[in-house]
């Protein structure tokens, strides 16, 4: 009985074994089975994005970068294809030092190009593919490809260089690419999803000038391309791809004739001219000098280039036409004389005694030695630049009244050209003394500061640009236009041409009158008055007025003598000028630095400019040379016709899609040329007589 009990306790037990079995076998399954729902129909989608990603890897496809043309279709930025070779840190079985060591047993790697590559790895991650060397030849490519098999993580690729075919030409209006660096990275997430998307695999943005202002358009639209992969992350096949979209052509309003025409004849020196269409505000020219080499930036500049231009005294990287201000000098006496006739100060007959001087306050405010002196009304004074004219006028406004009439021309304000970095200048007056200087015995207005705000002089710093706009303004009867350098855009897809709309006008309400009689003065100045030697035998009637401006102050006392100065100490050379006379169709204003007297060393420049534009004539090569020197008055000879230089060598449409020689880069496909280098210039002896 016992034993009976005994087996029926251990069959019970047994049951509770199996019981509690099954349940936790049926748990589990019912887990098992629950997980699998949940992986199969709550996150399948998800988990089949997944693993379609781990089957395919999608690829931004870069898109080429837009052309940059002149206005007659002059390619001014290309694109060529070239071989490079890069290594992927992350993926290197050994040391990067000794992988570049052996590699450079290979193909020719120089000190300069391990600098650049540490500069590159320093500013990236160590997963990014960088180039060591780029522009390889076709042997280069051979030798490599042979023994790939021994450098995994460096490999070859085929990329699209940026190329500017004219080098130093225009190079601060055209701007450069460089590689993207950290700061532009973090700016960029403050871009929209759409705009931080399009920019997936681009590695190189516009750096300034056009190509920065405009780099939207150059860029284009990135395409995508779907490849499957092995487990490895190696590619296996192509299984879609969406093709990216070229960049749109970009055209200026620059003559690049013109602009080498003037950059010509700056030779060495340094300044600014800017040249616009008075009716439109498109910029005709737009030249600083010195100049650099855009194509320096475009792999990343070396050490001893970037030394070279960013401590050289001449300072190249600064684009003088747009940042660089200087005081107008006496081609502030037009406006003047503008503002006296608007404001009823002044009479144009009314007569002021220049006897070579203006005492104020117990201070001599002088005038050349050269000056004639005498009565002067207004007309007279503009066209001989009487200073002890402007000097009373400026004494009999005020600085307030100065003011409120320059800045709607646009003296010391910003005028909207269409390329980034301009600067105001300053146009003083009482508000801008006190926010400028800190203590109050020096936020204090005195009235003798004044008076040589009337010769331009003084406070005053403006820019070419502004001088030129203003210049434009006063040859169209007071109506203002704001610069424009981007005229239109070329639809890479559909070749369609848009124009871009100019902002509207700004009539300054300028008395016809008064305006006549202002540019009969400056008519007068280049015939009978400080620039009339340099415009004789001109085949059109300008207007112009001469300028020179102190680079330092030179005391009361002393006297000024330019080769007791410095270079870079001596006064500056400007000119403003207008033409034709009667219906200008250009205008401009330019700066040769420490030249000296503004009829010698910047009103040829116009001549030349006006020359070339208005009758299609390139001065011959020693005219070239005088101009260089401040020795040209009249063309030197027989001018040629425009026709007959040669350069640039093709233009129109054809000139967008054609080379304009054919050059090549090895291991590139053919790039678009490189100008022919400058005829030798020889020296020419006409003088003229220094003049203000």
């Amino acid at each position: 009985m016992t034993e009976l009990r005994n087996i029926e306790a251990d069959l019970s037990r047994f049951r509770a074994r199996v019981l509690v079995a099954s349940l936790v076998v049926l748990a589990a399954f019912l887990l098992l089975a629950s997980r699998l729902v949940y992986l199969q129909v709550v996150r399948h989608e998800d988990l089949d994005e997944q693993a379609e990603s781990n089957r395919t890897t999608i690829v931004p496809i870069v898109p080429n970068r837009g052309l940059i043309l002149d206005r007659n279709g002059i390619v001014l930025a290309t694109n060529y294809s070239a071989y490079t070779l890069e290594i992927t840190p992350s993926k290197l079985t050994r040391g990067l030092e000794p992988t570049i060591d052996e590699l450079a047993q290979v193909v020719d790697i120089q000190h300069r190009d391990r600098r650049r590559f540490k500069k590159l790895l320093d500013e990236s991650r160590s997963f990014e593919s960088l180039p060591i060397r780029t522009r390889l030849t076709d042997e280069e490519v051979a030798r490599f490809a042979a023994q790939r098999y021994r450098f995994p993580g460096v490999e070859i690729k085929a990329r699209l260089f940026r190329s500017y075919p004219w080098g130093e030409l225009a190079s601060h209006v055209i701007g450069y690419i460089g590689r993207i660096n950290q700061n532009e990275k973090n700016a960029m997430d403050d871009w929209s999803d759409e705009d931080q998307g399009n920019y997936r695999g681009t590695e190189y943005i516009g750096k300034l000038g056009v190509e920065q202002s405009f780099e939207k358009q150059l860029h284009g639209i990135t395409g995508v391309e779907q490849v499957e992969t092995s487990a490895g992350g190696r590619a296996v096949r192509k299984l879609a791809s969406i093709p990216a979209t070229p960049g749109n052509t970009v055209i200026l309003s620059i003559d690049i004739k013109l602009q080498k025409l003037v950059e010509d004849m700056f030779g060495e020196r340094r300044g600014a001219l800017v040249a616009l269409d008075p009716k439109t505000g498109q910029v005709l020219a737009f030249v600083s000098k010195p100049t650099f080499d855009p194509n320096l930036f475009v792999e990343g500049i070396d050490v001893e280039n970037w030394q070279m231009l960013n401590e050289s005294l001449d300072k190249p990287l600064l684009n003088r036409a747009l940042r660089g201000t200087y005081p107008p000098g006496s081609t502030y006496k037009p406006f003047m004389a503008m503002a006296a006739l608007q404001s009823g100060k002044r009479s144009p007959t009314a007569i002021i005694n220049d006897p070579g001087f203006f005492m104020f306050g117990g201070h001599r405010f002088g005038s050349p030695e050269n000056e004639r002196g005498g009565p002067m009304d207004m007309n007279r004074a503009i066209v001989e630049s009487s200073n002890v004219y402007f000097y009373t006028l400026a004494n009999e406004m005020g600085v307030e009244a100065i003011h409120d009439f320059m800045a709607p021309l646009g003296f010391g304000q910003v005028t909207g050209i269409d390329i980034n970095g301009e600067v105001r200048g300053v146009l003083p007056n009482q508000a801008w003394k006190r926010s400028y200087y800190r203590r109050p015995e020096q936020q204090k207005w005195y009235a003798g500061e004044t008076i040589s705000l009337g010769i331009g002089q003084g406070y005053n710093s403006f820019t070419m640009l502004q001088l030129a706009q203003a210049t434009a303004a006063l040859a169209n009867n007071g109506i203002k236009h704001k610069p424009q350098l981007v005229i239109a855009t070329q639809d890479s897809v559909t070749r369609e041409r848009e124009t871009l709309p100019a902002d509207p006008p700004v009539d300054l309400g300028f008395k016809p009158e008064n305006v006549a009689i202002v540019r009969k003065a400056l008519v007068g100045v280049t015939q009978v008055g400080t620039s009339a030697r340099v415009f004789t035998g001109a085949g059109y009637l300008s207007g112009g007025k001469t300028g020179t401006a102190q680079a330092v102050t030179i005391g009361q006392k002393d006297k000024y003598n330019a080769a007791k100065l410095a270079e870079h100490q001596r006064d500056h050379a400007l000119y403003i000028a207008f033409a034709p006379a009667e219906d200008p169709k250009i205008a401009l204003a330019v700066i040769v630095e420490n030249a000296g007297f503004g009829a010698a060393h910047a009103a040829p420049i116009a001549r030349r400019v006006f020359d070339y534009w208005l009758l299609g004539q390139y001065p011959n090569d020693e005219d070239l040379a005088a101009v260089r020197k401040g020795q040209a008055a009249a063309p030197i000879g027989k001018p040629r016709n425009a026709a007959e230089v040669g350069w640039p060598p093709g233009s129109g449409a054809a000139a967008a899609t054609a080379p304009l020689a054919t050059p090549t880069v090895a291991g590139a496909a053919p790039a678009t040329a490189t100008p022919p280098a400058p005829a030798a210039l020889a020296v020419a002896t006409a003088a003229v007589p220094a003049s203000r």
